[in-house]
């Protein structure tokens, strides 16, 4: 098995801004599919990233505040899987609930060390 990183952008929902019974429902929702995952043994880790943070760039090393401008493009969090392949990691990428609130998910396999 390899591992593969999902990096998740967009979607309208964040734990730590959840503030409705709605969004709860899409929380709980996340808390299912991964907990899914996990038992069949594929989840690796993972976590939600705050919403705010710093942004260094460049030479200069500028730090502005937010990842990004836009809230489609900040990435809301991250899980790290097991799959055969990059095919099979896409395949499992397509039951997130991320798609459900027009996100997206980027797969990423993850590069190995060489010792």
């Amino acid at each position: 098995m390899e591992k593969f990183v999902f990096i998740f952008r967009g979607g309208d929902t964040h734990i730590s801004t959840a503030d409705s019974q709605a969004a709860m429902d899409i929380i709980q929702t996340w808390n299912d599919w991964m907990q899914g995952l996990a038992e069949k043994g594929i989840l690796a880790g993972g976590d939600a990233l705050q919403v705010s943070g710093k942004h260094v760039n460049g030479s200069k090393k500028v730090v502005s505040d937010g990842p990004y401008a836009e809230g489609k493009e900040m990435v809301g969090g991250y899980l790290i899987v097991n799959a055969k392949d990059i095919d099979d990691a896409v395949e499992i990428s397509k039951g997130c609930p991320i798609f459900n609130e027009d996100g997206s998910l980027e797969v990423r396999q993850v590069q190995k060390r060489e010792n």
